[in-house]
């Protein structure tokens, strides 16, 4: 897991999270959205070749992983499949209502915000997206998956125009890369601008597909 040592640890009701403000302006806000068992510090990497002017927030999962770390799922017996959008929709809507009150309290601007998710984070994003398209102003997917239940709101075209990129491995074992494929052909129907990048590898993002991710938030 990533050495965070540029973002504070942070608290904010129930909420646990890391922050790194912006040092240039005019400044946005990028979410940072972690996969099943992770935590606030597992998606730093991403962020190496951001430009100065991006303030990142990486909040904690809402519910304990079994395995350890933390997930943004309810957990009940025997559902173990992939999350569908009703599913993720109680953490997405947390997930605003904490940006909104924590932004507003520190000054920060969060009206448009951009997302990076990862694995279950990645669906977690979607999910985002399509329940607040208006806040929403470009997103990322890394090695995850359109959420089930979602064709009806793509349907509405709420992604029209918003840059979207999409990175997934060949060999992922975890989700695999057909998931991807039926993302990318639902956000292009749904009038995305998707940038989508696959790649030789598991259930990571490869160094090719970094360089398509820091071109998207520059």
């Amino acid at each position: 897991m990533p050495t965070v040592i540029d973002a504070e640890l942070r608290e904010f009701r129930d909420w646990i999270f890391r922050f790194r403000p912006a040092t240039a302006a005019p400044s946005r806000l990028l979410v940072l959205l972690h996969g099943w068992t992770g935590d606030e510090n597992s998606m730093w990497v991403f962020t190496r070749k951001l430009p100065a002017q991006v303030a990142v927030l990486a909040p904690r999962g809402l519910y304990v992983a079994p395995e350890g770390g933390y997930t943004w799922r309810e957990i009940r017996s025997g559902t173990w499949e992939l999350p569908g959008l009703d599913d993720l929709r109680q953490s997405a809507e947390a997930l605003i209502g904490f940006v909104d009150d924590w932004s507003q309290a520190a000054g920060v601007s969060a009206n448009q915000i951009d997302l990076i998710g990862f694995s279950q984070g990645a669906a977690l994003s979607y999910t985002l997206a399509l329940l607040y398209p208006e806040r929403i102003r470009a997103l990322a997917a890394l090695s995850g998956f359109m959420p089930s239940g979602a064709e009806d709101l793509l349907a509405k075209h709420p992604l029209a125009g918003k840059p979207v990129f999409v990175a997934h491995g060949r060999q992922d074992n975890m989700i695999p890369v057909e998931h991807a494929r039926r993302s990318v052909a639902l956000l292009e129907g749904s009038g995305a601008r998707v940038t989508y990048c696959e790649s030789y590898g598991g259930h990571k993002v490869s160094a090719d597909c970094f360089t398509g991710l820091a071109e998207i938030f520059g």
